[in-house]
């Protein structure tokens, strides 16, 4: 897709393709924004099996996985057999763990961390484990790991919750606490996995140092600053330059785990049943998972913050959830008998959808029945406000499969056991994701650019001009492996960049663009149709030809393709 899902995947051929593993580049600008982990992985992939598309996603696919039993595991190890299935199958099947591995986001992975953090955190203090100091170096390793991934988060969420579990014990001033974590020890191999590439990327992006707090048009302080000052403490502040992003409202915030941890989360007031005492294995589980739980929300309370910012509390709320469904009490049966009420209601509106575009005629793609809402597009779900009822009638048939979902879900938990309403449950999300899937296919012209690069591939050589933003068209970078020159460029993501030392000559502002477009020599153009109009504006209609169009963007050439065909 568009956006940042190509991006990544062409970042990580280009590390692979250049040898640069350092420093992230996108059609030859400084990325700077990111930690390397995702690319690393993603580029190793690519050269075991090509670079493709599928093999871009196999690292997200394996740490989902690996996430899901990673929850099952310590589920286990904490509350026994039944509650740790539960917890695995929680994660394994719930919305938000699936919407948010649909584009190659490292969060999952992040996640993955995070909760092997946790649990080897647990495991070092555990007196009754064997192997403690075992435990300290995963603990440490994890830690490490999370710093190439999302960086200062994915070491301050794992050390925030387990000060606070410490001082829920009073064991945060105990010698032995300490000892058993081998602090030190720990210190020092966390900066052995995670220094080397954060010493090597601020010296080959200098200046190193810049005492400032303000960013703006055309400043460029090198790597240090701008990864460490900006992308961290500028944008928690919401100070961040440039504000590409935008934060979905508190509240909105909060309540939208129930629908990430959906189906599972019509358990979530059984959780308030359950004992939190650290006196066993399991209350001292349930309250760190609490306190993980809690310090998270609470973080982002106070930050700005995208839909999926919080994936890394899922496998403490799985755990919590995992827990209470073992012991199908009647907090469960209620909520059995809501998620039956959720599920008909849901088939119910699916049919009701249905049977309204029953004669509804398609054509195209279903871009041309959607609307257009930019200004929340910089939210994770921000196209969904595009939809419109007419845009269901290309959805039919993945709309027809959530339907039976749903049905299957409802006469499951109806006056059913615990165990057979979870197996509903699940049967339930499985078919629901396939259709997820299937309406994901029919999106596909408008989310991605792929058509128009397949057209590219097929027409005459020529020189390819990007009018505005890379990543409105990132998958054509991807699907064809060309660079371009980049139409009034300098923004967002790529403006940083823009300033730094010896950045390849590819933008281009309006003049640029007039005298290219009018050579002899051939150039392509892809745009998005809203900006047509400017660009008649510009060069005139008549020089713009046409080649192709799709979901809503357009490829056009200065100099008419004359057919070979017969």
């Amino acid at each position: 897709m568009d956006d940042v899902d190509a991006v990544h995947g062409q970042i990580s051929r280009t590390m692979l393709t250049s040898g640069d593993w350092v420093t992230m580049r996108l059609d030859g600008v400084a990325y700077l924004e990111k930690a390397p982990l995702v690319y690393w992985l993603i580029a190793i992939f690519y050269k075991i099996f090509g670079v493709h598309d599928w093999a871009a996603r196999i690292p997200i696919a394996l740490s989902a996985i690996g996430l899901a039993w990673l929850t099952a595991a310590f589920g286990t190890w904490a509350f026994g057999k039944r509650a740790g299935f539960y917890a695995g199958l929680c994660m394994a099947t719930c919305i938000g763990v699936f919407l948010f591995t649909r584009i190659l986001i490292p969060d999952v992975i992040l996640t993955f961390t995070t909760a092997l953090a946790m649990w080897a955190f647990l495991r070092a203090l555990d007196m009754e484990e064997p192997h403690p100091r075992v435990w300290a170096f995963v603990l440490a390793a994890s830690l490490g790991t999370g710093l190439l991934l999302k960086s200062l988060i994915s070491v301050v969420f794992p050390c925030a919750a387990a000060i606070i579990y410490l001082l829920f014990t009073h064991e945060l001033f105990s010698k032995d606490t300490w000892k058993r974590l081998h602090v030190f020890s720990g210190t020092a191999v966390v900066l052995l996995i995670a220094a080397p590439w954060h010493v090597l990327a601020t010296l080959r992006n200098p200046p190193y140092f810049a005492l400032t707090l303000h960013s703006g048009p055309g400043q460029y302080h090198g790597f240090l600053w701008f990864y460490f000052v900006n992308e961290q403490l500028l944008r928690f502040l919401n100070l961040r330059y440039p504000r590409d992003y935008n934060t979905v409202p508190r509240l909105y915030f909060w309540l939208l785990h129930i629908v990430w941890l959906f189906p599972w989360s019509v358990y979530f007031p059984a959780i308030a049943k359950l004992s939190f005492k650290p006196v066993d294995r399991a209350g001292r589980t349930r309250l760190l998972a609490i306190c993980w739980t809690g310090f998270i929300l609470v973080f982002f309370t106070f930050s700005t913050t995208q839909e999926y910012y919080s994936m890394p509390c899922y496998p403490a709320l799985a755990l919590l959830l995992g827990c209470a469904m073992a012991t199908e009490g009647v907090w469960i049966q209620r909520g059995t008998r809501i998620l039956s009420a959720i599920a008909v209601f849901a088939a119910f509106i699916a049919i009701v959808i249905l049977f309204y575009v029953r004669n509804v005629s398609v054509s195209g793609d279903i871009s041309q029945a959607l609307t257009s809402h930019p200004a929340v597009y910089s939210l994770a779900l921000g196209h969904i406000e595009d939809l419109t009822m007419s845009s269901f009638a290309y959805l039919r048939f993945p709309l027809f499969v959530a339907a039976i979902a749903f049905l299957i879900g409802s006469l499951g938990a109806f006056r059913g056991t615990a165990q057979r309403a979870f197996v509903a449950a699940t049967l339930m999300m499985v078919i629901f994701f396939h259709a997820a899937r299937l309406a994901l296919v029919v999106f596909d012209p408008y989310f991605s650019s792929r058509p128009l690069a397949e057209t590219l591939l097929k027409s005459p050589d020529g020189i390819l001009i990007v009018n505005h933003h890379y990543y409105t068209f990132s998958s054509v970078f991807f699907y064809t492996n060309r660079s371009a020159f980049l139409l009034n460029g300098r923004f967002q993501n790529l403006e940083y960049g823009a300033y730094a030392p010896g950045v390849p000559d590819v933008f281009m502002d309006d003049s640029d663009f007039e005298n290219k477009w009018l050579e002899p020599r051939r150039y392509y153009l892809l745009t998005t149709d809203s900006f047509v109009g400017r660009l008649e504006g510009l060069v005139g209609r008549s020089q713009l030809a046409l080649v192709a169009e799709s979901g809503g963007k357009s490829l056009f050439t200065n100099h008419p393709i004359v057919s070979s065909g017969r």
